[in-house]
């Protein structure tokens, strides 16, 4: 369930309240007259349940509720009321399954911003992945795999795709690229201040590595997982499903990709460079297409739950 406080000028409150009281989904509704200063007019507190918050959020926009005032929504973490558990009954669809797509694309555009924080982490990352290459340890690849930050802009590039936000798309390529660049660079950096400290050696790297050389021979299996992680991905996004996304991340391998990349290319082994690029394009675009096509097939199941739905008055009055 979301929390909405809603300001609106005084003109608008009357139609406003009727939109959120007209929909099954919403409950516990507040209006406060003249309760808002910055902007100036009336405050409407409510509760909707997720699978109703989508239209509601969209009605809102459509009276250009955001134009005059304002709308912001939090998540419930615990209501007991017998009012919010009939407005779950009543509202179509499952919660667990229902996608507020202004939350989604407001959670992923932050992800597209090209910070400080993103490229240390994505450097560090593939610092790490570097080591672990040379040392064929699968637990510092895994390790690098769950520091990664580049799935944020992977599923921002999905939704503004689908919503074809090009200004978004824009950010979120700039971001993989430069991201991933800088961190190759800063990995061959950090591979030739290693072999000169006499850390790691050319050797390590021709040297028979079975628990890791899958990183840089890309195969049919490399685009199966990409898909997979893409579906599971974008699922624990748009679902909340936090806890999975750790899972969606160990299972790829964009960051170890990277990171054999800028190994193999100090120490001119071009061959291993080349297949390690590859893996991370292969990565990369199967999670784009899967997540893509997740997010497809869930905007178009709620667009028929809904069409269902609105159908349901007409028949029973027919």
């Amino acid at each position: 369930m979301l929390h909405l406080r809603v300001i609106v000028p005084p003109d608008q409150s009357p139609a406003v309240t009727d939109l959120l009281a007209a929909d099954p989904g919403v409950t516990h509704l507040v209006v406060l007259s003249d309760a808002a200063r910055q902007p100036r007019g009336d405050l409407i507190l409510c509760d909707v349940v997720r699978e109703s918050a989508d239209s509601v959020l969209h009605g809102l926009r459509q009276l250009g509720v955001e134009a005059r005032g304002g709308i912001a929504a939090d998540d419930v973490e615990l209501t007991i009321s017998t009012a919010a558990d009939r407005a779950a009954r009543t509202a179509p669809g499952s919660g667990a399954d229902a996608v507020v797509w202004d939350e989604i694309a407001a959670k992923t555009g932050e992800q597209t911003e090209l910070s400080a924080t993103y490229l240390v982490l994505l450097i560090v990352a593939t610092m790490i992945a570097g080591i672990g290459v040379l040392l064929d340890q699968p637990i510092l690849i895994v390790g690098a795999m769950v520091v990664g930050p580049e799935f944020g802009p992977l599923a921002a590039l999905c939704v503004a795709l689908l919503r074809r936000r090009g200004r978004v798309i824009l950010r979120s390529v700039q971001a993989l690229v430069v991201g991933f660049l800088a961190a190759m660079v800063a990995t061959v950096l950090s591979t030739w201040a290693l072999d000169l400290a006499g850390l790691v050696t050319r050797d390590m790297l021709l040297a028979e590595r079975p628990l890791t050389d899958f990183i840089w021979r890309p195969d049919a299996l490399s685009w199966v997982v990409g898909l997979l992680a893409g579906v599971a991905g974008m699922l624990s996004l748009t679902s909340k499903k936090s806890g999975s996304l750790v899972g969606v991340l160990i299972s790829v391998t964009t960051v170890p990709a990277a990171a054999n990349v800028a190994v193999a290319a100090a120490y001119r082994v071009w061959h291993e460079a080349a297949g390690s690029a590859l893996q991370l394009l292969i990565n990369l675009c199967a999670i784009v297409l899967a997540g893509l096509l997740t997010l497809v097939v869930q905007q178009l199941g709620w667009w028929r739950l809904a069409r269902r739905e609105a159908a349901r008055p007409a028949r029973r009055g027919h």
